[in-house]
């Protein structure tokens, strides 16, 4: 099993393993991860590898996002980075308690990307047509991302599950 952390993040894997496969043909991740597990199990299968399910937890999609708001985020980040992410963790985590995290290194380009990827549906129908399990979990108390959104762009070509009373790390305490 393959899985990419979130934005600023590490080792916060454990936290899904409710949801997680745990087979050697499984790809996840969480938030900015999901976009980075997406890109990997595309370049996977063009070079003949095998995936079964991709996982995404708490995908980061802000394409229902405007451009004023995501230069916003951008402009906080460049001001002060360590109370951005502080912030960011933070409201990860709402409206529950916010729990131990390890963060990583991050540079502006990632927050850059995070806010302007844009979910190619074509390239996630070619994923399901070639036999891989596409599944999104989404909690709906997410504070970062728009969850309706998501689901709603998700639901054609995914297994989605909505977890009502769970927030952006899926917990639901």
């Amino acid at each position: 099993m393959k899985f990419f952390s979130g934005f600023s993040l590490k080792n916060e894997k454990h936290f899904f393993d409710p949801y997680m496969y745990k087979s050697d043909f499984t790809v996840s991740g969480f938030s900015y991860g999901a976009i980075k597990a997406f890109e990997f199990t595309c370049k996977a299968l063009e070079e003949g590898k095998r995936v079964d399910t991709l996982q995404l937890f708490s995908p980061a999609f802000f394409q229902s996002k405007n451009e004023k708001f995501k230069k916003l985020q951008l402009m906080a980040y460049r001001k002060n980075e360590n109370v951005y992410l502080q912030q960011f963790i933070n409201a990860c985590f709402l409206p529950y308690e916010r729990k131990e995290v390890e963060r990583s290194v991050t540079v502006l380009e990632e927050l850059d990307e995070l806010l302007n990827y844009e979910w190619d549906i074509q390239k996630l129908h070619v994923l399901a047509d070639k036999g891989v399990t596409i599944e999104v979990y989404l909690g709906g108390k997410d504070q970062i991302v728009d969850t309706k959104s998501a689901k709603e762009f998700f639901l054609d070509v995914a297994t989605v599950t909505y977890i009502k009373e769970a927030n952006h790390f899926l917990q639901l305490f």
